[in-house]
């Protein structure tokens, strides 16, 4: 029902002007769908940067490529995952998450989401080997 009254608010300011969403106002929020997701460790720059580029909350946009029609997106997210999670599981939770906030949000209609797994991040698995050491 939220979708629904997001789509009749833009519908009655469209009578008004055009509602035009950023590229990167809708990159920032898949971002932050992503990494609320179990088992998403960062996002990443895409597989052009390497893992050397890994970003953090302040830039969750840039891990996001996104192509914004007037009533449809498509995007691709680039993650890294924690080891020990399944990835098609994650990748298929992402892809649910970031469909679900950006069409609730925006009311542009999500026509695929793209998750490219660029690295396995052993973070969590060190810190247990540490603490286990102690």
């Amino acid at each position: 029902m939220e979708m629904k009254a997001i789509t009749e608010k833009m519908e009655s300011g469209s009578e008004l002007g055009s509602i035009r969403i950023a590229d990167e106002v809708v990159s920032i929020i898949a971002g932050l769908a992503a990494v609320e997701v179990e088992g998403v460790a960062a996002m990443s720059g895409g597989w052009g940067t390497g893992l050397v580029e890994m970003l953090g909350r302040k830039n969750l946009g840039k891990g996001v490529k996104v192509e914004v029609g007037e009533k449809e997106a498509a995007l691709d997210a680039f993650l890294l995952v924690e080891f020990g999670y399944p990835i098609p599981k994650v990748a298929q939770n992402v892809q649910e998450a970031i469909k679900s906030a950006v069409e609730t949000m925006t009311g542009l209609k999500v026509t695929s989401v793209n998750v490219h797994v660029v690295g396995v991040s052993l973070k969590k698995m060190a810190e247990k080997e540490e603490g286990a050491e102690a």
